[in-house]
């Protein structure tokens, strides 16, 4: 009996201490608030990161980039600082005699670029068959010098068989590069063959027009006053890698009339020709072709007066070389 109640009365005390322990509030009470220099400040606001996001601490700040430094102990940007100043010593310098180093390094600029070099072109060379009667052309210019400034010598002439020169002239011209493509050219020329000679003073232009037109031009002041004028031009279509077909044009005007040598005022002639070309090497190719040519204003005058053609018609056949 005794041990019955004392399980009633152990039993009694657990069931009376039960609400009051309910009843206590303490574990919900709010904890005390921190101090505001104790909050973590506030981040900038990410537009990839949303309001509530970023209330729950779900974002993290990107990094910042690092701001680009220009040269050391300066506060310039990238791009802005200034070069560094260029090696003004020769590493084999330190090894073989300096002497000895410039002459080489002279002797590889020359060889890279500076040097002297002589180069003839023979252009045309030519056998014409004219109605009535059959000639002889030839067109010849060569040079000796660098890159930048050559002296130039330059022949051009035609003949008749059996009759010699009827026409010839010589120029010895200074030539200056102005540009990758084009030459200025000064000088003198002489005229030989038949009729007076006249000496002139030569100023003019050769070079390498767009889409690969050679173009050549000259004004003459003879030692009589007179001005004459030059523009011609031939283009090189290949056909193969060795043929090619190169139409040519000339033409010739003058400031005054010189009964002399039978030139007009004006356009006084105009040539045109179309030859076809076999390159056996780059440095030698026979050619055929044609020619038309037209005399203009009083040149023509003077033509007929003197018993020759105005206009004409040739076939050609030469051989064009280079060394």
């Amino acid at each position: 009996m005794i041990r019955l109640a004392l399980t009633f009365a152990s039993t009694g005390a657990l069931i009376f201490s039960v609400p009051a322990v309910a009843q206590d509030h303490s574990m919900h009470e709010m904890p005390p608030a921190e101090p505001a220099e104790a909050r973590p400040a506030p981040v900038a606001a990410d537009p990839e990161c949303s309001p509530v996001h970023a209330a729950m601490g779900h974002c993290t700040p990107k990094a910042m980039p690092d701001r680009p430094t220009g040269a050391v102990g300066t506060d310039l940007p990238a791009g802005d600082a200034p070069a560094p100043a260029p090696p003004d010593d020769w590493y084999a310098d330190r090894i073989y005699p300096k002497a000895e180093m410039d002459r080489s390094r002279h002797a590889m600029m020359e060889e890279n670029g500076g040097q002297t070099i002589a180069f003839l072109n023979f252009d045309l060379a030519e056998y014409q068959a004219r109605k009535g009667r059959d000639g002889f052309r030839w067109g010849v210019e060569g040079w000796y010098g660098g890159d930048i400034d050559r002296l130039t010598l330059k022949s051009e002439g035609e003949g008749a068989w059996g009759e010699g020169v009827e026409a010839a002239e010589l120029q010895l011209l200074y030539s200056r590069a102005v540009g990758p493509y084009f030459n200025l050219q000064a000088g003198v020329r002489q005229d030989l063959g038949e009729g007076p000679d006249r000496s002139y003073a030569t100023v003019g232009f050769e070079g390498l027009a767009p889409y690969w037109f050679e173009t050549a031009g000259a004004l003459f002041l003879s030692n009589k006053g007179d001005v004459l004028g030059r523009l011609e031009g031939y283009y090189d279509q290949r056909i193969t890698q060795r043929l090619i077909l190169q139409p040519r044009a000339e033409v010739n005007f003058a400031a005054q009339d010189v009964p002399e040598t039978g030139i007009g005022s004006g356009l006084s002639d105009f040539e045109l020709g179309l030859r076809l070309r076999y390159e056996i090497v780059q440095e030698f190719a026979p050619y055929v072709g044609g020619v038309w040519t037209r005399k203009f204003g009083d040149t023509a005058r003077f033509a007929r007066t003197a018993g020759e053609d105005v206009n004409g018609v040739g076939l050609v056949m030469g051989v064009r070389a280079w060394f």
